[in-house]
């Protein structure tokens, strides 16, 4: 394919993303958009293997089939309880891959400077011929994308590891709070630095291996020290982390797709991560760098016992309920409860009752994910709410029932200032007349905060795995 075509390609491949980015924004036109995403990205790769600086298509062709049928394998083997941790693991992939690269472009370019000392620089050819016709000054610029693209890489890597880790429940989620925290960061970003103008300067590979080596660490130290209940927050920022070292992949590479895609995926996930933040009431800067700050002493202690509720004493309240309001959690989708509870709402809006779902921003640990499972079970999209159009309503609703959620109904959010989610908007669930919490235990959930919900007065504990505990209820209720 000669550069004119893949430059329109690539064009064309840019419209695509951004009409994939724009249709995602609603339920009815996902699906659409999601094809213009898969078909902008066949024809990325299309002209850019069949593009003029790329050879070798013997080594490419079998490994982009090998990584399509692995991919194939893991889409079709994933839960949807599981997306957070899938999205965390891949942007660790565009991190790897962005030092990688860096790591390529400076021994190519010291490939290509020898070349040119020994008199064989008419022997180059792809990448290598590219950066033999670049000027001193574009040489110097280079190596500003590459050192910035190495270091985003491998905060983005370490990070989301880190975050895959946590969110899959393989490493604590509690946040990880060392001595001096925010001066070791700082220090480590000032050693980065200097080894960047080492590099600058002329130095060999081997500081862009150290600056790997440190920023591995400070995006390990980074994500460690955020607690379970930013984790939204960090995916959609390291969402952000790997656009922007993708886009120094592609000034690097020469690649304007790749530049206009990074800067796509970069400034959409700081948007997103920034609008989060201001849902949860939580500081932007604050959350990216590790939880700067903290409580200014001890959460308030909690009185009084959790009382248990039976399937019967379930019914029984949702017999003589007129309005209900069905908040679910990430334990909901853990359990695969969503085909339960849509079947529940069903029964009761037949029996004449006002049924509603309460969406928190974060249920789900992704933005939309809830209301991506509750559409999958059919529960029809006029009564799914945000937290802001249903919050007003509880103390006109007779009945409440939260499953599997912890910290997006928590009170001290907004009466414990010293709470670790303290000022975070949350659904006010307590006020309703009676609140039924589905939970399989009493443990304090994700983050580790305990919730005074389970001890009011108005409150009862529906204990058990959530799907069974409203299968029972089913049965119930015909």
């Amino acid at each position: 394919m000669s550069p004119g075509l893949v430059g329109a390609s690539y064009i064309v491949a840019s419209i695509l993303f951004i009409l994939s980015l724009g249709g995602l924004s609603n339920q009815e036109s996902a699906k659409r958009a999601v094809w213009y995403g898969i078909v902008g990205m066949a024809l990325a790769v299309f002209a850019t293997i069949t593009g003029p600086a790329v050879g070798a298509l013997w080594l490419v062709v079998p490994l982009i089939v090998v990584g399509g049928l692995v991919g194939g394998w893991l889409a079709g083997r994933v839960q949807m309880t599981q997306m957070p941790e899938l999205v965390a693991a891949l942007h660790s992939f565009v991190g790897l891959a962005a030092v990688f690269i860096g790591f390529n472009a400076d021994l190519e370019a010291a490939h290509v400077a020898h070349a040119i000392a020994t008199g064989t620089d008419h022997l180059l050819t792809g990448f290598a011929a590219t950066l033999a016709t670049k000027t001193p000054v574009e040489l110097a610029i280079m190596r500003v994308e590459v050192f910035l693209g190495v270091f985003i890489g491998a905060v983005t890597f370490t990070g989301s590891v880190v975050a895959y880790g946590k969110l899959s429940g393989r490493l604590d989620s509690k946040a990880l709070v060392l001595p001096n925290r925010h001066a070791i960061n700082l220090a480590g970003v000032a050693v980065a630095l200097i080894l960047g103008i080492v590099y600058f300067n002329g130095a060999g590979i081997w500081t862009l291996i150290l600056v790997a080596i440190l920023a591995g660490a400070l995006g390990w130290h980074l994500i460690m020290a955020i607690g379970g209940a930013d984790m939204p927050v960090v995916v959609s920022m390291l969402n952000s982390y790997s656009g922007w070292a993708a886009a120094a992949i592609g000034f690097t590479l020469g690649n304007d797709l790749l530049i206009v895609t990074g800067a796509l995926v970069g400034s959409s996930g700081a948007i997103l991560s920034y609008i989060m933040c201001r849902a949860m009431n939580r500081n932007f800067v604050s959350v990216i760098l590790g939880g700067w700050g903290g409580t200014s002493g001890p959460a308030q202690e909690i009185t009084g016992e959790q009382v248990a509720i039976d399937t019967d004493g379930v019914a029984q309240a949702l017999d003589e309920a007129d309005t209900v309001v069905i908040v679910p959690g990430y334990g909901l989708a853990v359990a695969q409860a969503q085909g339960s509870i849509s079947e529940l709402t069903r029964r009761l809006r037949a029996k004449g009752k006002t049924v509603r779902f309460a969406i928190h921003p974060v249920a789900g640990r992704l933005p939309g994910h809830m209301n991506v499972l509750l559409a999958e079970a059919k529960v029809p999209y006029d009564i799914v709410l945000e937290m802001d159009e249903i919050n007003e309503d509880f103390p006109s609703t007779d009945v409440a029932i939260v499953i599997g959620a912890n910290d997006i109904v928590n009170p001290a959010a907004e009466e414990d200032p010293n709470s670790p989610i303290a000022g975070m908007p949350v659904i006010e669930v307590w006020k309703a007349r009676r609140v039924i919490v589905s939970k399989r235990g009493q443990g304090t959930g994700y983050s580790g905060i305990e919730n005074p919900l389970f001890y009011k007065e108005n409150t009862r504990m529906f204990y058990g795995d959530a799907k069974k505990s409203l299968d029972e209820l089913l049965k119930q209720i015909g």
